[in-house]
């Protein structure tokens, strides 16, 4: 659980190189024994927001796989992936784990190139379980002013980073439902820590949360459930540099987090080893990441360009897209490597 932090990269983003620099092996040492040959290992420059959603990319460095591979991941943390993009684009980094937003698709327009090459987390669609939740205030919710998804019409909805993030698709997801749109709320660009504050105070009317912040608000009665994100909904996931995808390094890299992602399989996702995983890569405490719900992983990490397309649609619709042709599903997605992997 140690590898984790060592993998860390102590470089700044905006620091120049080149994609997947191949690095030797120590010289064998000067004697009369016959050494092995040196063994290259690749060099890959990996951004995320630390989060449970992206487990099979944590899996991966944690159990030696990209060693295995003989890769050398560097993992950064970032706050936005969009902040991201230019350095994914240029070069400067090889690949992404982040959440899908309304200016990656303006990016992609403007002719920064990048591919979406796997999936994620993936919600389950069961409002007992769901990490991810329309959470209703509670004062709302009992004085009936605010007891179903068709009650938002009008009403002020806490997302972060606001409506072209994932949070705010994830909200037009849910009201779709109903027949609204991001046009029908006010979507209130709020941190999910300061959620349950805006909620108790009436500053906003309901909040999408994400564990852990979700279950402790309804947990303290400062709100109520009263949508979830459909099952199969994955908002998030990898992409690829252009210089990156065109590698040899490329396909392994892929590999090794698909096989961070089949051990999550089934009852993988609890398993003790798993667990501290993942709480030392998000800065968490092992049985406060045991009592999250968790997100499920497709064994392949496929892309899931459905939710791409419904995506592009509902920001497109929302005005958060600035372009009035849609962006085709190819031009954005690249399944070869989830087709590819064993």
């Amino acid at each position: 659980m140690k590898r984790i932090a060592a993998f860390v990269a102590t470089l700044a983003l905006a620091l120049t190189g080149c994609s997947g620099a191949a690095t030797p092996a120590a010289s064998p040492t000067d004697g009369g024994s016959t050494a092995a040959a040196p063994v290259e290992t690749t060099t890959v420059r990996v951004a995320h927001l630390p989060s449970t959603l992206f487990s099979p990319l944590y899996i991966a460095v944690d159990k030696g796989y990209f060693d295995e591979a003989g890769l050398k991941v560097e993992l950064e943390a970032v706050k936005s992936g969009q902040d991201a993009i230019p350095l994914l684009a240029s070069g400067k980094l090889d690949a992404l784990a982040a959440g899908f937003s309304a200016g990656m698709f303006n990016a992609r327009n403007e002719g920064l190139e990048f591919q979406i090459v796997g999936s994620m987390g993936i919600n389950t669609g069961d409002p007992a379980s769901s990490p991810t939740m329309l959470i209703a205030g509670q004062e709302a919710h009992d004085a009936g002013t605010v007891t179903t998804v068709a009650d938002l019409k009008d009403k002020k909805i806490a997302a972060a980073g606001g409506p072209g993030a994932t949070g705010g698709f994830l909200v037009a997801s849910i009201l779709a439902t109903e027949g609204l749109t991001l046009n029908d709320v006010e979507i209130v660009n709020l941190s999910t820590p300061d959620m349950p504050n805006a909620l108790s105070t009436g500053a906003v009317d309901a909040a999408l949360a994400s564990a852990p912040v979700s279950g402790r608000i309804v947990a303290d009665k400062a709100g109520t459930a009263i949508g979830v994100p459909a099952k199969g909904v994955s908002s998030s996931g990898l992409m690829f540099g252009p210089e990156f995808a065109t590698s040899d390094a490329a396909q392994k890299f892929f590999d090794a987090v698909a096989r961070g992602a089949a051990d999550l399989q089934g009852d993988g996702i609890k398993d003790e080893a798993n667990l501290a995983i993942l709480a030392e890569a998000t800065n968490q405490e092992v049985d406060a990441i045991k009592a999250l719900p968790f997100y499920t992983f497709d064994p392949k990490l496929a892309p899931q360009p459905a939710t791409i397309e419904q995506m592009q649609e509902i920001w497109m619709q929302g005005g958060q897209i600035s372009y009035d042709t849609a962006l085709t599903v190819d031009q954005l997605v690249n399944d070869a490597f989830s087709n590819a992997t064993p």
